[in-house]
This record gives structure tokens, sequence and C-alpha cells, in this order.
């Protein structure tokens, strides 16, 4: 049974703080096991999508950026350097809601990556210098040959640098659309919007957030 939820009648001034409560209580619940996972989907130059998962690694309410890591060579890292304009679902049916975003996505600061890259595991950073990411392999003993040569290169004990391919994603949302499931299908839909440009400089400079209900 669906039980008996809905966005305040007074819409929140901004969308992300709600999605950050939504994802914490996700994490509590503990009942799926990437409860950070998100869909994200992309467009090569001539308009051909392509859609993947991805961990949602940060929220920032204030700023309205959502932040995820990958190889820069990847396809959608070759996509978004060709063109940023990109999407977001996040998706917890336990929770009978849904996340839809729409916005800009840069490269993280070289320091910022440079910190995430020093707390993951040691494995999955051996693993990010070991993958030339979507790119075709012979079988996987070849990758398995390619890990153990970075093995070799980067020896117990010692530290092991941030391939400059790989690092953190800054996603800057022009439009945020919540959604909340409701009976006889009368879910409640919400959608923010602000105007979000980028300087000469390459800095992203937002506007404030409008928010408006929709039917379903």
């Amino acid at each position: 049974m669906v039980p008996d939820q809905s966005l305040p009648d007074a819409l929140p001034a901004e969308p992300l703080g709600t999605v950050k409560v939504w994802l914490s209580e996700a994490i509590r619940r503990g009942d799926q096991p990437n409860p950070n996972a998100m869909v994200l989907a992309t467009c090569d130059t001539q308009g051909h999508p392509s859609a993947r998962i991805v961990l949602c690694k940060e929220i920032d309410a204030v700023s309205g950026t959502l932040r995820f890591v990958s190889n820069y060579q990847s396809r959608k890292g070759r996509e978004l350097s060709a063109n940023p304009h990109a999407a977001l679902v996040m998706h917890w049916d336990h929770l009978y809601v849904q996340v839809r975003v729409e916005g800009i996505v840069l490269k993280a600061s070289a320091a910022e990556s440079d910190i995430y890259f020093a707390s993951r595991p040691r494995d999955s950073q051996l693993g990010s210098h070991a993958s030339a990411q979507s790119q075709p392999v012979a079988s996987r003993a070849a990758l398995r040959a390619q890990l153990d040569a970075v093995i070799t290169r980067y020896p117990r004990n010692t530290v092991v640098p941030r391939p400059n391919h790989w690092g953190g994603y800054v996603f800057w949302a022009n439009a945020v659309e919540l959604w909340v499931e409701g009976a006889a299908r009368l879910h409640d839909r919400a959608r923010w919007t602000r105007d979000l440009s980028l300087s000469v400089t390459g800095t992203p400079q937002a506007g404030h957030w409008s928010a408006t209900r929709l039917q379903p």
C-alpha cells in the first residue's frame, strides 16, 4: 500500500535539501546496496544519448550541486567534455520517491579530486590506473595483466597518485523535479528551476530557485 505522503503545501525554497533528507533515509534503512546510485544521461555532439549508473558522492543544497567521480577518458567523460549538458535520475522505490535533475557538468578542481582519490581503498586506486575505461580489451587476462603492471609500479606501502585521467565532476543543477508516489496515482510532483550560466572564465553563475507544483 502506498503511504499517505506528499511534499509540503508551501514548497521549499530550494529542492536539494529534500533530496539530501531522502538520501540519508535511504542510507539509514539499508534496503538497497547502493542507495546513492543515480542514472547519468549524456549526449554526444550528434545528440545521441547514453546512460549509466554513477554514485553520488555529495549533495550541496546551498550551491545546488551534486558530485560524482569518473574516468575523464571514458565515454561519459568524452561526451561531457564535448557537451556538458546532462541529466540525472535518483529513484528509491521503497521510499516511494524519485528525483530528476538537469544541468551542466564541470570537472572538479584537481585539489578536490586528489583529496577524494586519497580516501579510496587501495584496490580502487590501483584499478583507476589499470583500466582505460570504455576502450576495447583483448581478454580478461589482458586486463588482469594491466593491473599486475600497476601493482608492480606501486608496491605495497607506497602512495598511489591520482592518475590525470581520473577525477571528480560537479553537476550544477538548473532544474530539479521531485516526485512522491500517491494513492490512486495522484502523485505529488514539483519542479524547481533557476537561471544558470557560465562566466567568461567558466565559473557557474546561478540565480534563485523558482518552484511550481505539477499535475501527475
